[in-house]
């Protein structure tokens, strides 16, 4: 296979350090090396190094040198990350006697190849190379997967991500060792499962994995629906991005930093149980956000209500209370209801897109009143010019005012004022 181009990530010129800070002999290994033989390009540099010895010093030395972020990921295995603006390194120490023994404790053959920046040399010992001309996942062992369960769940991962395949043999294997996947930590399984909700294919491997049983502790409960649920959701992320660009950039957002985008969300949804209450027990036992649990829990406690909004139409009251109830999750909530009408045969695709476009126009319009309400007046004002006392009334007397307002009945703090009024009299 052709040496990498100088526009590599295996090139030390792409590098944001110089190779001449590294020891000898020092090696490349896992996705950059995989991505490179593949000829993917990442504007993120990730890079992973295997070193003999004194990994956590070296990685610490560098840091010093560029000002970098430095954090110990394993001080017991010798792992270390260096952060820079643009790229993450990774330095590990060496496992075993050799590199090849290092890499023969590898998951799967084509993340079991090194390279050496300096030799520009391939090491492969496991034919990782001819699995990544051939797209296959193939496993370095059984006891290897066992080591690490999580690893499991990384080749229906990988191969989302990279349209690889599965050998048959590393599939049944997978299958046998599936229920070991309840001993791994939820925070591990939750972030694997967060990468294949956000990749384009994650859908169809998502539905693989929980046919081959990997899910049957974490998600219980969860049948074939659910997956069709997904690939509509898919497909109407697409329909209805092409319609409203501004919603297609909002389902891409993120509800945090480190949350999963609302298209995320919304399969996530698709996933759990219909149930609020259940679907609440199943996020928490995988370690989910209180803000993405309760961006879920909203979304499917609203998505009945929405489903037979053709037939009973939302009144202004029910549409300002959804809009102050969802907040920012309504974008993945006017999905959701698009892809489980299409799914259950209830609308087809462009009824259902027909049915919930007033709602999404009005969340997409920062003027309108009942999505974006704008209080003609505060509770302070309220109280002083009624002298009243702050009580749970004053939070009803403000709603009142409001919905007042969006049904065009009053439109200056004056004609507020006097609707309170006559509410008291």
């Amino acid at each position: 296979m052709s040496v990498p181009s100088t526009l590599s990530a295996l090139s030390p010129t792409t590098w944001p350090f110089s190779l001449d800070l590294l020891p000898q002999p020092v090696h490349l290994v896992g996705g950059a090396v995989r991505d490179a033989l593949l000829e993917r390009r990442a504007d993120y540099l990730d890079l992973d190094f295997i070193i003999p010895t004194d990994a956590v010093a070296t990685a610490s030395s560098i840091a010093k040198r560029y000002q970098a972020g430095f954090v110990i990921l394993d001080a017991e295995r010798q792992i270390a990350r260096v952060v820079f603006e643009g790229a993450t390194a990774d330095f590990a120490q060496q496992e075993g006697n050799s590199l090849e023994a290092d890499l023969r404790r590898r998951d799967y053959t084509i993340n079991a190849i090194a390279y050496d920046p300096r030799d520009r040399a391939w090491i492969d010992p496991l034919n990782g190379m001819k699995d990544v001309r051939k797209r296959l996942i193939r496993m370095v062992s059984k006891a290897n997967l066992q080591d690490d369960p999580l690893r499991l769940l990384r080749a229906y991962r990988q191969a989302a991500q990279l349209d690889f395949s599965i050998h048959s043999r590393t599939r049944a294997a997978l299958r046998q060792l599936a229920p070991q996947l309840q001993t791994v930590a939820a925070e591990r399984v939750r972030v694997e499962l967060g990468y294949l909700l956000g990749c384009a294919e994650g859908g169809k491997w998502l539905k693989e994995a929980w046919e081959d049983g990997l899910f049957d502790f974490w998600l219980e409960g969860t049948q074939q629906e659910n997956f069709e649920q997904i690939k509509q959701v898919e497909q109407c992320a697409w329909l209805l991005g092409r319609i409203w660009q501004e919603l297609d950039r909002l389902l891409d957002e993120k509800l945090t930093l480190q949350a999963l985008s609302w298209e995320s969300l919304a399969k996530l949804a698709c996933l759990v149980s219909s149930d609020p209450a259940i679907a609440q027990a199943q996020l928490e036992k995988l370690k989910y956000s209180r803000s993405e649990i309760r961006a879920v829990t909203v979304a499917i406690k609203h998505l009945p209500r929405l489903l037979r909004s053709r037939d009973v139409p939302l009144n202004l009251r029910e549409q300002y209370h959804l809009f102050q109830e969802v907040d920012r999750a309504f974008p993945m909530l006017g999905l959701l209801t698009v892809a489980v009408a299409a799914q259950k045969g209830i609308l087809q695709e462009t009824t259902a897109v027909g049915t919930i476009a007033p709602l999404i126009n009005r969340y997409l319009d920062p003027h309108d009143l009942v999505a974006h309400p704008q209080p003609l007046i505060s509770g302070t004002e309220l109280m002083a010019a009624l002298q009243l006392s702050p009580s749970p009334a004053i939070g009803k007397l403000l709603l009142e005012i409001q919905i007042a307002a969006i049904e065009g009945r009053i439109s200056t703090p004056k004609e507020a004022l006097d609707f309170a009024a006559t509410l008291l009299n």
